[in-house]
């Protein structure tokens, strides 16, 4: 057996690691963003706050992208979408790399996140199908761990790099590494044909379980919490705690390896103790932040919050993935678009609501303060959850084929192209 399509021990296939690639880069930049806004809005004339709609935008694309694009592509082959998302993104990067337009630049990050969304939709069910079931969830995780890694290098290397080359350098990386991602894919993504019949309409009826929007919207307010301060995270920590510019991805690591570290301890707790993890978790975000506010005139403290903000905030991230995907049942691809798109708008509302307090009278320690609102907010969803239980639904839809079903099983590469 092919390495794309996974050995019958319990190492997962390669094919998944290529995929975890793809979301490293796709993490860096949706976030590095936050270390490049001062540099970005000189350069591009527009005010710090302004220039956050970068991230903003980015976040809408995904809301919208990621379901859109799932079901436009159900019935396509999956290679070709992964491939052609990959070659999308990285022609964005060249045309923002290339413009000194801001709405060029912001026309170019929605344009990323379309593709994005794309990736992340398609790459979720060829990954679980090529781990099999007995390794699924690992195969979740591996590519979550992408978008969580770039956090933890993607983001400070690619803040380095705009230090020395302006902010268009890590641009045109992206766009270079992204179209090598996509000669791997289409190397290592095997051409077999989908065998399993997919239906548009039984993904959607998938979507009927009350306790998988109340997962969702713990996603988008948890989410919210923490880039709706680290999205202007660089002027609290330049201008506020006197850090020097030069030193801000130093922060951005130790921010990187918070969430990594959160992202571990959630996937360890979640199996057992979904709801104790997550309450706990969104709970200390909430005080860590409401601390930051005073304590951001210090260094070592502004720094030292940070981390624990990434720590407890990506607590909650893997825990209600993974009971919006139990929750929702048979429409995996769908789901996981939604997941995607929870989180986002989690981050577009968030930054937009930081960048209104970072212009209002609450100055710096704005963007904190609504962070601290949304993570406490997350405490409402939980609770409803934990009170409703967490048990596995009954499942309610996209009742395929008995054959074909067991004919991936035992296959994961079918439904991979």
């Amino acid at each position: 057996m092919s390495s794309a399509t996974g050995p019958t021990s319990g190492k997962l296939p390669f094919v998944v690691w290529v995929l975890a690639a793809g979301t490293f880069l796709m993490g860096t930049t949706e976030f590095v963003i936050a270390g490049l806004l001062p540099e970005m809005a000189a350069d591009l004339d527009v005010s710090v706050s302004h220039a956050g709609l970068l991230i903003t935008a980015f976040a809408i694309g995904m809301i919208v992208g990621g379901p859109t694009m799932a079901l436009a592509t159900l019935r396509l082959p999956q290679r070709h979408t992964l491939i052609a998302a990959l070659a999308v993104f990285a022609f964005s990067h060249v045309v923002a790399a290339l413009s000194s337009s801001f709405s060029v630049v912001l026309a170019a990050r929605v344009i990323t996140a379309l593709a994005t969304g794309a990736f992340w939709a398609v790459g979720f069910v060829v990954a679980t199908a090529a781990a099999g079931p007995a390794r699924s969830t690992r195969a979740v995780g591996v590519m979550m761990g992408g978008l969580t890694l770039a956090n933890v290098i993607g983001v400070p290397i690619g803040s380095f790099i705009g230090q020395f080359s302006g902010w268009r350098g890590p641009f045109w990386a992206l766009a270079v590494l992204s179209a090598l991602a996509a000669a791997f894919v289409g190397r290592f993504i095997p051409r077999v044909e989908q065998r399993v019949e997919v239906s548009v309409r039984a993904e959607v009826r998938a979507l009927r379980q009350g306790r998988l929007w109340l997962a969702l919207a713990a996603a988008v307010l948890i989410m919210g919490g923490v880039l709706a301060t680290y999205t202007y995270i660089t002027p609290l920590l330049t201008d506020r705690a006197g850090i020097p510019a030069g030193t801000v991805p130093l922060v951005l690591i130790a921010f990187g390896i918070g969430a990594l570290a959160g992202t571990a301890i959630g996937g360890r707790l979640g199996d057992h103790h979904p709801m104790a993890t997550t309450i706990t978790a969104a709970a200390a975000t909430a005080v860590t932040l409401l601390v930051l506010i005073p304590a951001s005139n210090s260094p070592v403290a502004a720094v030292a919050l940070v981390f624990v903000m990434a720590l407890t905030g990506f607590t909650v991230n893997p825990v209600v993935t993974s009971l919006a995907v139990r929750f929702a049942g048979d429409a995996p691809t769908l789901t996981s678009a939604l997941t995607t798109s929870a989180y986002n708008t989690g981050i577009a509302a968030g930054s937009a609501l930081a960048g209104q307090a970072l212009g209002s009278s609450l100055g710096l320690t704005g963007p904190a303060l609504v962070g601290a609102v949304f993570a406490a907010l997350t405490l409402l969803p939980l609770v409803a959850l934990a009170l409703a239980g967490t048990g596995s639904p009954t499942r309610i839809v996209a009742q395929r084929d008995q054959t074909s079903e067991h004919a991936a099983d035992q296959t994961p590469a079918a439904t991979s192209h």
